[in-house]
């Protein structure tokens, strides 16, 4: 039996990124966030338009993309509500936001120097992407729903970093989906990914099929 709702937000479950970024000044720059996807090398993020994740963005271009796993949950949860803007905008004051200069400080994480972007890496994040900005543009402008301005971001991906732990085998370049275990945000609420449901089949074909510069490559 299905029943028709008005829900105030669609959080059907999405992974946790922490977004490394540079300020002004600077310093580093750290946001939870949970409303991204990736397609082949490229990744779309959905951010608030007053977050100081977004200004770094527009101005440098750069950042990196820490995906939290579940050892990470206790770190994420200290960056709730925290932001790098000096002068919180109304709908930051009503949720009730404050202002964090040292959000690595903060979460209880280190800083890793990263390899093409000047942004640093976050030690303790399993996978670690580093990436350039594309493109940015207003979302959601047409939706009467959305209550703040919103801005979705293209970014490409420049360099994959990822823990030997959650890889399949020492010279492996594929991800061990049981080892790899991310945070994910349910409706506001830390969840973990649980077990393989059962096989896939679209997982039966090579994973290389999806990477044809590497067939290029070998030949």
């Amino acid at each position: 039996m299905h029943r028709t709702i008005e829900p105030a937000i669609h959080y059907w479950g999405t992974p946790v990124v922490l977004i490394s970024s540079l300020n002004e000044d600077g310093s580093a720059n750290l946001a939870p966030m949970s409303s991204a996807w990736w397609l082949g090398w490229s990744c779309m993020l959905g951010l608030d338009a007053s977050s100081q994740t977004l200004l770094n963005l527009k101005r440098q271009g750069e950042c990196v993309l820490n995906l939290a796993s579940t050892a990470n949950a206790e770190a994420v949860n200290r960056l709730a509500l925290c932001t790098g803007t000096h002068q919180l905008p109304l709908h930051k004051q009503w949720l009730g936001y404050r202002h964090v200069a040292d959000k690595l400080g903060e979460a209880g994480l280190s800083a890793q120097p990263s390899e093409q972007v000047a942004p640093p890496r976050v030690r303790e994040c399993q996978v670690q992407l580093e990436a350039q900005v594309v493109d940015i543009r207003p979302f959601g402008t047409q939706d009467p729903r959305l209550p703040i301005a919103s801005c979705m971001v293209e970014l490409r991906l420049l360099r994959t970093h990822v823990d030997e732990a959650i890889l399949q085998g020492a010279q492996s370049e594929r991800i061990d989906a049981e080892a790899w275990q991310p945070l994910m945000m349910k409706f506001r609420q830390l969840h973990s990914s649980g077990g393989q449901v059962l096989p896939s089949r679209l997982a039966q074909g090579p994973e290389e099929r999806y990477a044809p510069w590497k067939l290029r490559r070998a030949s």
